[in-house]
């Protein structure tokens, strides 16, 4: 189990990749963000943004997919508390590979609950081309060792 300790300032974690599918991008849309240039390539809208794109909130839900695989799960993460900025830089397309790392800024222990840390993070997702598709920056809650509950 990673703890608080483990996420020292400088760190970068690599999340692997995940490829993107122009199903998966509409599926996606039809439940959570219907707007027609997530949902149909066809479209006049996705004709204006160059085919068919992934909604920015999918893209934020496979970053979280690829830090669980990656290392949240084996981590004693006690949640965030927000998110201090998301940028969308360039759209997600099907058949996209995005590969991602996540990079300590900084921690500290809670000055209310010492045997908790609070981590900042920047996570960047790029694609096949290497190009930033998307950054986002937050707090993740993680135990210290002497606050892991077996």
């Amino acid at each position: 189990m990673l703890t608080y300790e483990d996420f020292p300032a400088g760190k970068s974690i690599d999340l692997g990749h995940y490829t993107v599918s122009a199903q998966d991008i509409i599926e996606f849309a039809e439940e959570f963000d219907p707007q027609d240039f997530h949902l149909d390539a066809n479209s006049k809208q996705a004709a204006g943004v160059g085919g068919l794109i992934a909604s920015g909130w999918h893209t934020c839900s496979i970053l979280m997919r690829m830090m669980c695989d990656s290392f949240l799960l084996e981590t004693a993460s006690q949640g965030s508390p927000g998110l201090d900025e998301i940028r969308w830089l360039h759209p997600v397309r099907p058949g996209d590979v995005l590969m991602g790392t996540s990079e300590v800024l900084n921690s500290r222990l809670s000055q209310s609950k010492p045997t908790l840390g609070l981590v900042h993070l920047t996570h960047t997702l790029k694609n096949q081309d290497d190009t930033v598709v998307m950054t986002v920056s937050g707090i993740n809650m993680i135990s210290t060792r002497d606050g892991v509950v077996s």
